[in-house]
């Protein structure tokens, strides 16, 4: 007993020492901003919250610029898009030497999915399942831009979405809350580590707040409207891991929501983030999203932008409202001081946290920017990463691995398209450094294997969407040749070759921003190329890129082995071979449903049950929730994804079956690894709550354990049941649980579970 009262004293010493040393560095810091501010005019406090774009800023011109111009007169808190240490440092020193009160810039840039390491894109990070390796993602990005002077990023970006036509599902991790959360606390915690002051940590800026991923049709920067009870459980909690993970800012986003545009909504930005989730940072908008209030109809610049700021926003991104207008609608008195203050507070304490009135040049270490950056040991990081985020959505008769011997063709638009292989969104990529799936296979089988090559097919026949489709360096270029002879000289190789290997779907500018479509399937062109390679009787591997669920219902129905590879980095060439080849045995599971058709969309995993819900397995029963042409069925459900070996489950084994108030309920089974490979598994728990006060999903993720088993061995996997999972917010918004009867489930995917019912009351 006194042993454990000396522990509990101790570790009480611990938390004192801790939470008086964190009131020790606030109080600093709000004594150095307030004496600060107290210096400061109302324009250089405007000036603050201005964050224009750089432009083109030639190095050791910087000051003759019209950027420089602003920043010397205190008119500019950061810039944004502007890379290398010479030409920040040469802005910085513009800011901390010609401006009245030597205030640093803060240098923001979007680093999505790595820097020049470029990893997968986002929603195929998510599909590792590996809290570990996402984490590790966000921790080389932050060291390489860090080294080339970059201190904030506009990242991770953790909207939920259910709609594949909406392109920017790419820089996201799929349909669910629960993973969402998880995923954003890995991504904050990797970007700004233990210690912003730390010169290879990056603030992040968890955006795009709220609801982006909810367009209308899916068509980008569309209207959003929902309920706020769906709101509160399906869409904001990614947001709020972020937010308790710490993020420094928070970015708005373009959308409305219950008719105000989310950078005027002061619901969004005060009343949830501030007062209920106790955010402490400084919410910037996205690029112009002030000054497009304009045409959502809510008034002139001056107007709009005194909204925004009443509303929450401290940092006008592009658009010049703030500067341009805030000193006029205080003198009218549509805006206040102390908001104007705040504004400016917030900016000065995450520049303040970033160290940077200690060292302006904090982040302009030539040496680092020489050695740090995209390194051997990043670039193999990349590569182990993204082999471990494809997806196997179909193997059979163990068509993969294919064996390094004999001829291989590798045949499509995708094949040899390095530029598309870092996906969208790598600003900061050298595209010609990225490594294509002809160089990766070329490399990997060296002598072993012949391998074959031809282009195939376009893209797509239509020029100008393949334009389109290839854009920011990424074209697609023509040589003149019809789309017969491409063909022809595809059939040709095919039937010389053991295996067929077909590069095909998307380019990494078909998803992304501004890249919505309302078709989702393989282009039409492509689709002719694959069938036609089928029927060469060659067996033929499909590996298939894309940055969104794709209604590939045919190809599943007819390719032997499908390999989703999404966009898998700068070193995606190596890691598909890794993967082809079997030196890595595929582990991604998918954080998407796939659909059959687009008339399915939105379809995902957690639905509700409806009042006339169609039996599970069946179809087509009149009077019942269901369509006429297809069931309701996926072609992949959420969490799915096959391995090179099988996992068999034992039953779920509970604790107990009744439970009452605050016990722990114990989930277990047992997995076994039933193949002759060695494999890893993402075991996934669920929870169907029966009754409630409102209507509750089908089932909700609450837990999951990826692990890895050799060939022949048993483990179980434990899950720990609270209270606190079976948590919703009401139709009041309280948030609690309820007493009643509940389904716990445990499997590889949404739909293969094993089930047990249980009981719990208050």
């Amino acid at each position: 007993m006194k042993s454990l009262q000396r522990l509990l004293a101790v570790v009480f010493v611990i938390m004192f020492i801790d939470t008086g040393a964190q009131v020790s560095q606030d109080a600093k810091m709000k004594a150095f901003v307030d004496a600060l501010m107290n210096k400061m005019t109302l324009d250089e406090k405007i000036g603050q919250l201005n964050l224009p774009g750089a432009g083109d800023i030639t190095t050791g011109q910087a000051g003759n610029s019209d950027i420089g111009k602003k920043i010397s007169e205190g008119k500019v808190g950061g810039l944004f898009n502007i890379k290398s240490v010479a030409k920040i440092r040469d802005v910085q020193k513009v800011a901390v030497e010609q401006s009245r009160l030597k205030i640093p810039l803060i240098f923001g840039m979007d680093v999505i999915h790595g820097y020049q390491t470029v990893f997968p894109i986002p929603l195929a990070l998510a599909c590792s399942w590996d809290m570990q390796k996402i984490e590790q993602s966000a921790r080389i990005a932050a060291s390489e831009a860090s080294a080339d002077g970059i201190c904030w990023t506009f990242s991770p970006m953790v909207d939920i979405a259910r709609d594949p036509r909406w392109g920017r599902i790419a820089e996201g991790n799929g349909e669910d809350p629960y993973l969402g959360y998880q995923i954003a606390k890995a991504m904050v915690k990797g970007y700004q580590g233990d210690d912003l002051k730390k010169n290879n940590t990056i603030m992040a800026c968890v955006k795009h707040f709220a609801l982006y991923g909810a367009a209308e049709a899916g068509r980008d920067y569309n209207t959003t409207d929902m309920s706020r009870v769906r709101m509160y459980n399906e869409y904001l909690p990614p947001y709020k891991g972020a937010v308790d993970a710490g993020a420094g800012s928070v970015m708005s986003s373009f959308n409305e929501v219950d008719g105000i545009p989310a950078s005027a909504n002061k619901f969004l930005m005060t009343d949830v983030l501030r007062k209920q989730w106790g955010f402490k940072g400084f919410v910037v908008t996205d690029y112009t999203a002030i000054n497009e209030m304009i045409d959502h109809g809510l008034g002139d610049l001056q107007t709009v932008s005194a909204l925004a700021l009443n509303a929450g926003i401290d940092m006008d991104m592009v658009g010049e409202g703030f500067l341009t207008t805030l000193k006029r609608s205080l003198q009218e008195k549509k805006v206040v001081q102390k908001q104007i203050d705040d504004a400016c507070r917030r900016i000065l304490e995450a520049k303040y946290k970033l160290g940077l009135f200690d060292d302006p040049y904090r982040y302009c270490d030539e040496k680092r920017a020489a050695t740090e950056i995209y390194t051997d040991a990043n670039r193999k990081a990349a590569r182990e990463i993204a082999a471990d985020c494809f997806v196997l959505l179909k193997n059979q008769n163990n068509a993969l691995p294919l064996k390094k011997s004999g001829t291989i063709a590798l045949i499509g638009p995708l094949a040899d398209a390095k530029e598309n292989m870092p996906g969208t969104w790598s600003v900061a990529a050298d595209f010609s450094k990225a490594i294509s799936v002809l160089q990766g296979l070329n490399e990997t089988v060296g002598n072993q294997a012949k391998l074959l090559y031809a282009k195939g097919s376009f893209l797509d026949d239509d020029s100008v969407f393949e334009q389109r489709a290839g854009m920011f360096g990424k074209a697609f270029n023509r040589d003149g040749r019809t789309k017969e002879q491409l063909l022809q000289e595809a059939l040709n190789i095919a039937s010389q070759s053991d295996v067929v290997i077909a590069a095909l779907g998307e380019s990494a500018e078909m998803t992304g921003e501004s890249s919505s479509r309302s078709n989702i399937e393989i282009p039409e062109t492509q689709k002719e190329l694959l069938a036609a390679l089928l029927k060469t009787g060659k067996p033929v591997i499909l590996v298939l890129f894309t940055g969104r669920p794709l209604a590939i219902k045919w190809e599943d129905a007819n390719v032997p082995a499908i390999l989703n590879v999404w966009f898998g980095g700068s070193e995606a060439g190596y890691a598909i071979s890794d993967v082809l080849f079997g030196d890595v045995n595929p582990s991604g599971k998918l954080t998407t449903t796939w659909p059959q058709n687009v008339g399915q969309v939105p379809v995902y995993y957690n639905h509700k049950n409806t009042g006339r819900p169609l039996p599970e397995g069946k179809w087509f029963q009149k009077f019942r929730s269901n369509y006429l042409d297809v069931s309701n069925d996926p072609v992949y459900p959420f969490g799915y994804g096959l391995s090179y070996t099988s996992f068999n489950y034992g039953d779920l084994k509970l604790s107990s079956n009744s439970l009452k108030g605050n016990q722990t309920l114990t989930a277990s089974v047992a997995v076994t690894n039933s193949g002759n490979r060695d494999g890893k598994e993402v075991v996934q728990l669920y929870i169907r709550d029966v009754v409630g006060s409102n209507t509750r999903p089908v089932k909700e993720l609450k837990g999951f354990q990826k692990m890895f088993l050799k060939a022949g061995e048993t483990k179980t996997v434990t899950f720990n049941i609270t209270t606190n999972d079976l948590k919703f917010y009401n139709n009041n918004l309280k948030y609690d649980w309820e007493p009643g009867e509940f389904v716990i489930m445990a499997g590889g995917n949404s739909r293969d579970v094993k089930s047990a019912n249980i009981n719990w009351v208050k």
